[in-house]
């Protein structure tokens, strides 16, 4: 049957908002205008709120198989869905991992069962995220790999990543990449400044990350392979990059929603809620960050959901484990610290969220257009209300955003033309 979305506001290329509707049928949009003539459709009113493109995160966890304790397939895509998600790239770092083409498929087939939105399955770059036994990618990626990543631990060997590169490249499949030089860790928690050395706490340094990249991205030269790098932390990342780029070679960036809003200094305790890898860094990389995404050498935005439970999350920055939510708030703080404060338009913010992305992986969503997946969201930006972990739909309630107060969130997201996520409904 027919839908037709009205009452809604478009962004145009120009960042001005137009009044528009939208008729959508067997899971594509077939128009988009005003005062659409479509008499046998399903009217959904809009209420004069602004509909995007669905939005697009590369980089989520949702824990199933085998930590379906901290999130399931289907918790994880509600939340997303909440959140304003459509298409979500799901990591690997699963038990059993996704290294073959059997466990490959059993995701497959429960993503089919139980998502409420489009998921598209990450493979390991090594056997069991061990990192001294190449996947058959090839072979994965016949199954419907998205790509491959090690996510949660870094290559640690330049001749695997050398081969993983190359392997990649020769089936036109990008490598993503955690960037972690072991050997620096040395059992940290936090980033390695004022603040762990105030709380007494192990710290990360900011080179464990960088030097990391700067030799991947002359292994992508050399191999001529596509090289994403996931959720930039440092201003020398930054840098390394901005200069790969410069060089011509094939590498891409994602942030985080955490890294942009927050610093090493809002860590005032021994409080696992701000745990995350990598961690919170300086004050001056959170402003290379900034400054990277809005030059573009930064290229989106993805929310690195890592959903726990409270009970691992109680045992303080020592014990628990890294990570935060996501889904559920990315929108709201990022439009409320920086499109209303002016450092971001709303046009940058959702393409960061929709087209950016998936254009930098090939993929067909994250455009609003005849023709294309019906994947919408409509938002609310007038509404201000505090962010509150007890409505979460994930089973992770780990953020240390709750009470926040926000401006703006989403209110309706549908997917393939049917809606995945309504507020006010169960």
């Amino acid at each position: 049957m027919k839908k037709i979305l009205t009452n809604v506001k478009r962004i145009l290329d120009n960042g001005s908002l137009q009044p528009c509707e939208i008729v959508m049928e067997d899971g594509k949009i077939k128009a988009i205008g005003m005062e659409l003539e479509v008499p046998e459709a399903e009217k959904i009113d809009g209420k004069g709120n602004l509909v995007t493109p669905g939005f697009v995160d590369v980089h989520v966890h949702l824990r199933e198989p085998g930590g379906e304790t901290k999130e399931t397939i289907a918790t994880g895509t509600l939340a997303a869905a909440r959140g304003g998600y459509t298409t979500v790239c799901a990591m690997p770092n699963t038990q059993p991992t996704p290294d073959s083409a059997e466990v490959l498929q059993s995701i497959q087939n429960r993503i089919e069962e139980t998502a409420a939105i489009r998921v598209l399955p990450y493979a390991s770059i090594t056997k069991r995220l061990i990192g001294d036994q190449l996947t058959d990618m090839k072979e994965l990626k016949q199954k419907g790999a998205f790509a491959y990543t090690d996510d949660g631990v870094g290559v640690q060997s330049a001749d695997m990543m050398l081969q993983a590169m190359t392997q990649a490249a020769a089936i036109d499949m990008p490598i993503v990449a955690h960037c972690e030089e072991n050997t620096l860790i040395h059992n940290g928690v936090m980033h390695e400044g004022e603040v762990s050395q105030q709380l007494g706490l192990p710290g990360i340094p900011s080179i464990c990350e960088s030097v990391q990249i700067a030799r991947d991205v002359l292994l992508a030269e050399a191999a001529g392979c596509h090289y994403h790098v996931c959720h930039v932390s440092t201003k020398e990342s930054v840098r390394v990059i901005r200069d790969a780029k410069k060089a011509g070679i094939r590498v891409t960036a994602e942030v985080t929603p955490h890294h942009l809003l927050m610093n090493e200094t809002a860590i005032t305790k021994n409080d696992a809620n701000f745990k995350m890898n990598p961690p919170l860094r300086a004050i001056e990389d959170q402003e290379a960050l900034i400054e990277g995404l809005l030059d573009g050498t930064i290229d989106f935005i993805a929310t690195d959901h890592a959903p726990h439970t409270s009970e691992e999350k109680a045992n303080g920055m020592e014990e628990a484990p890294f990570g935060i939510v996501g889904f559920e708030t990315a929108f709201s703080l990022l439009h409320t610290h920086f499109v209303k404060k002016g450092i971001f338009t709303l046009k940058q913010l959702v393409d960061w969220m929709t087209v950016k992305p998936a254009d930098t992986f090939g993929l067909p969503y994250g455009r609003m257009e005849i023709g294309t997946s019906a994947d919408l969201t409509l938002l609310d930006l007038k509404t201000n209300e505090n962010i509150d972990t007890s409505t979460f739909v994930s089973k992770g309630k780990n953020t240390p955003f709750d009470k926040w107060e926000v401006t703006g969130k989403p209110i309706m997201t549908i997917y393939q033309g049917q809606i995945a996520y309504e507020e006010g409904t169960k």
